[in-house]
């Protein structure tokens, strides 16, 4: 099946120079998110350099207006975003995939060239055009709305997930 031929195909690949990044708006201030985002991130450091970059949210005093809180973020964000970065949003709009499908997407991603894949969290408003301008490729993980704290550790588990797929490991059942 599919799940053999990403195993083969993986084990041929696998000594990628390359980084996985992902870069979110705002804090993680729920512990038990915080312990679990860790252990995925510490995890997944045995098959890939993998990083967390927060991006200062935008306060704006009484509350910037959501458009130019996305503005502001956007900036921000773009200022952290090389050239050469391939850049992923997590967006509701975005290509959905099975964790099967993650996993070979994920795979493809690490022979594309790039030296860094960035996925990126907005803040809570979303993205500013510029952003989405700049964006490679969306993907979404659910039709759902997810606490963006909680999109962080679903995220970075899914990628450990994928990981564990290409190298045959019994962890995805």
């Amino acid at each position: 099946g599919i799940g053999k031929q990403i195993q083969s195909d993986y084990k041929q690949t696998s000594s990628i120079d390359m980084e996985f990044v992902l870069m979110a708006v705002g804090r993680t201030s729920i512990g038990y998110v915080n312990e679990g985002i860790a252990e995925y991130s510490s995890r997944l450091k045995h098959y890939i350099p993998f990083s967390i970059q927060e991006i200062k949210d935008v306060k704006g005093g009484s509350g910037a207006a959501p458009e130019r809180q996305k503005q502001l973020e956007g900036e921000a964000i773009l200022s952290k975003i090389n050239t050469s970065d391939m850049l992923v949003l997590l967006d509701e709009r975005g290509r959905e995939y099975t964790s099967m499908q993650f996993a070979a997407y994920l795979e493809k991603l690490q022979v594309c060239g790039r030296k860094r894949i960035v996925f990126l969290i907005g803040g809570p408003y979303g993205f500013s055009d510029k952003v989405y301008e700049r964006a490679d490729a969306k993907i979404s993980l659910s039709k759902m709305t997810f606490n963006h704290e909680m999109v962080r550790l679903f995220f970075v588990e899914q990628i450990y997930r994928g990981m564990t797929i290409l190298r045959g490991e019994p962890y995805h059942h």
